[in-house]
């Protein structure tokens, strides 16, 4: 850790508050990047090398911002981390429609908008976005109809966006499976104890072993990967308990 892969860059890091966002701001400071962080709840800008803006990213304005504090601030932007992410737990025939329509703003379209705003600095810098998807891509969970067809679409997405702006612009898209982040506050210790031993590694992810896979897809070490999935689940999708 620490190697400099990202010295000089500036990244953007949305869901910055916590979690794998969080950890993901570290880790780039860690390689030498300076950060703009974005939040809804707001972000420490009391760091070296830390530059906090609290919006909502499915609000173009508040991408129109971003935008303009990378090319006001720094004069450039390398690398777009777009991570924010929100859950609403029911059935579809019990998922109010507006509970549907902000899990699809928050999870999918605030994409477009980061790329709406963002790919022209991008294409100067010849950077990277790297998204968060999820193992919910992959595999159907109860209670996530919403949440499943955002994470979903940014994986297809994540290849569009490759194709439509190579070779200046690399995008590729991580899948975290059970990290033990804040989100999991409202889990039953039970249902904890079957995620950990649903997958290969008997255990959760580390929010830092997300930013490692993420700051490998933003530095040149991965020059030659673009359209990619990279799955960070210790073996989640891989178990099966029946033939």
């Amino acid at each position: 850790m620490g190697r400099g892969l990202l010295s000089g860059k500036v990244a953007v890091v949305t869901g910055a508050a916590s979690g794998i966002g969080a950890a993901v701001v570290d880790r780039f400071l860690a390689e030498g990047a300076r950060v703009i962080a974005v939040d809804l709840a707001g972000q420490g800008a009391d760091r070296p090398g830390v530059l906090a803006i609290t919006g909502d990213v499915a609000d173009a304005r508040t991408w129109r911002r971003i935008a303009d504090t990378a090319r006001s601030e720094f004069g450039r932007l390398d690398v777009l981390h777009g991570n924010a992410s929100v859950v609403t737990r029911a059935p579809a025939h019990e998922l109010a429609e507006a509970d549907w329509d902000r899990q699809i703003a928050v999870n999918l379209t605030a994409a477009y908008l980061a790329v709406h705003a963002c790919v022209g600095l991008l294409r100067e810098t010849r950077g990277t976005i790297v998204l968060s998807s999820s193992v919910h891509a992959l595999a159907g969970l109860p209670a996530h109809p919403a949440y499943a067809a955002a994470k979903g679409g940014l994986v297809s997405l994540g290849r569009q966006l490759a194709v439509e702006y190579g070779p200046e612009v690399r995008v590729n898209t991580v899948l975290p499976g059970p990290i033990l982040t804040p989100a999991w506050d409202g889990i039953g210790e039970e249902d904890r104890r079957r995620s950990a031993a649903g997958t290969a590694a008997a255990r959760f992810g580390r929010p830092e072993e997300v930013a490692a896979a993420v700051t490998f897809l933003a530095c040149e070490e991965s020059s030659y990967v673009t359209g990619a999935c990279l799955v960070v689940d210790g073996g989640w999708s891989a178990v099966k308990d029946s033939a």
